[in-house]
């Protein structure tokens, strides 16, 4: 979508929207690239064996499980979750499920039995793709989610689960896709808030289109002769799938998934090098790591573009990757109702340490007040984009009250505070909510809460985030126990195990504090940043 420009100036002006009335995500990943079969994706799996797919691989793959999905009798609009790590089965559900009419669930393969049953449930979908570990996790789970009718696990078969590769073995590699509207629905991507259950971000088809210019704009201009894009984000989350896999493909450049249980920085490196990737999304907390690990340059490193996003990085962070990844770290800023929406790109311009950026072409990034209407330069208010726009979501999956409550007028606020300076450059300030940014992850306190709640010694209990060196922050509880259970080291531990295993591991509290109270409201209600501030003034 962007055209490569001599200035931002000249970027924003030459710039139009190209969404197509009828438009699906599908066909668009690998149909258009097919022909000859050129290199989709490098997959490497976790003892480093190395598979490679074309698009006709990928097209003909989506087509036989597409065919297996319609014959099991999933219809246009029905759900189908895809619990899997990075890894040609996972594209291969994602663009089946678009090419099919359906609607596709990433699932974290970390997200504990909990996790999973409330998204399943609340997506009401009907069939999920996933491992032989997954389809462990999901069988006793069978009992609360009377409309998940079929597991299909690529390790063969397992318990309640079908095996997807011989089924789609036996599928024809033929089949019609279905004519979508660039308006359809086409994927639901569950975000934390911060109270209660995690919300389901619907989105349609059209929102690869809307993803496009802030790929593009961070990665230099993607598209280049050579380019092949990696990113050890996980493809369960909007970064791994809208940043990387799908705009990727758009373009036909190759991507390299790769399956690692831990992030491991020099393992990093390697892959970066013997794989030969020019693009790359890496998040902060991975960059961070990387620094630890790294202070000079990686023999046969090749980057021609390098993005990160969730957090800003600071003058020390972009200063090591010039020095070692060999080229200027370009940021970028959204959220998955609204993504990639802000960036830098040192091609355009110098970037200002601690600044997101600019607003990529096409959208309309205010920094507003309540009610929606811009603020002068220089003063925090809520970083809002307005609407109608291409990578805007559709809504909250049956929700409508938390729908409205996004939204002041045209305007959709992202529950970040920040401000732009006079020459168009947007500072992030901070949450304007309880929100905890962890790893990357955006971590609600009040699923966390919910299920501190049903350890049998907790009576009251306080989730916020803390400050952490490498996650930026990190979960803390503030636990107030029953009556006669006493606070030990071997309670906290625990208590931590509990909601790692119920919840995911990047969820649980990291830190354990037993207190006699909390501070709340007249109502009842805690107050989560008292809790915040008494542990600023605990540290200082």
């Amino acid at each position: 979508m962007l055209t490569r420009a001599q200035s931002y100036a000249d970027l924003v002006a030459d710039f139009r929207w190209r969404i197509p009335p009828r438009y699906n995500i599908g066909t668009d990943v690998c149909d258009r690239h097919a022909s000859g079969n050129p290199l989709a994706l490098i997959a490497l799996d976790e003892r480093g064996v190395e598979r490679r797919f074309g698009f006709e691989d990928i097209r003909r793959a989506s087509n036989r499980f597409a065919n297996v999905l319609a014959a099991h009798g999933l219809a246009r609009g029905d759900r189908i979750g895809v619990l899997l790590p990075q890894g040609p089965e996972t594209a291969i559900s994602h663009v089946t499920g678009f090419r099919a009419g359906l609607i596709t669930i990433p699932l974290f393969t970390l997200f504990g039995p909990d996790a999973l049953a409330y998204r399943l449930a609340d997506s009401g979908a009907r069939a999920v793709v996933t491992d032989r570990v997954g389809a462990e996790t999901l069988a006793p789970l069978r009992d609360r989610l009377p409309g998940l009718e079929r597991v299909y696990s690529i390790d063969g078969p397992g318990p309640g689960a079908e095996d997807f590769h011989a089924l789609c073995g036996r599928a024809s590699d033929r089949f019609a896709p279905a004519d979508t509207a660039a308006d359809d629905p086409a994927v639901i991507i569950y975000t934390s808030g911060t109270t209660g259950d995690p919300k389901g971000a619907l989105h349609a088809h059209r929102v690869l289109l809307g993803h496009l210019p802030g790929v593009e704009m961070p990665q230099r201009f993607l598209p280049q002769p050579g380019d092949r894009f990696w990113t050890p984000a996980d493809w369960a989350w909007i970064g791994g799938l809208f940043d990387v896999l799908l705009p990727a493909w758009h373009h036909g450049v190759p991507v390299v998934s790769h399956r690692a249980r831990k992030f491991d920085p020099e393992a990093a490196f390697r892959l970066m090098a013997e794989q030969g990737v020019r693009n790359v999304f890496l998040p902060p907390t991975a960059m961070k790591l990387m620094r630890q690990a790294r202070s000079a340059p990686y023999p046969g490193l090749s980057l021609r573009s390098v993005g990160s996003g969730g957090e800003s990085l600071g003058a020390e962070m972009l200063a090591w990757g010039e020095a070692v990844l060999g080229l200027t770290v370009n940021e970028f800023y959204g959220q998955t109702e609204c993504n990639l929406v802000v960036s830098s790109c040192a091609d355009l311009f110098p970037p200002r340490p601690g600044a997101m950026g600019r607003s990529v072409p096409g959208h309309d990034v205010r920094i507003v007040d309540d009610e929606g209407h811009a603020v002068p330069d220089g003063t925090v208010g809520h970083i809002a984009i307005r609407r109608p726009d291409p990578v805007m979501f559709l809504g909250y999956w049956r929700n409508e009250a938390a729908t409205t409550a996004k939204f002041a007028g045209e305007m959709l606020l992202t529950g970040d505070l920040g401000r732009r300076d006079p020459d168009g450059f947007l500072w992030f300030v901070g949450r304007n909510d309880d929100v905890i940014t962890s790893g990357g992850y955006r971590i609600g306190p009040g699923e966390i809460e919910d299920c501190l709640l049903r350890h049998p010694g907790v009576a009251l209990c306080g989730v916020v985030g803390v400050p952490d060196p490498v996650r930026t922050e990190a979960v803390k509880a503030f636990i107030v126990l029953k009556e006669g259970v006493a606070g030990t080291p071997e309670l906290a531990r625990e208590i931590q195990d509990f909601v790692k295993t119920r919840l995911a591991a990047h969820e649980y509290p990291r830190h354990v504090a037993f207190v006699p109270d909390l501070p709340m409201t007249a109502t009842g209600k805690i107050i989560r940043r008292a809790l915040r501030e008494r542990e600023a003034d605990a540290a200082s």
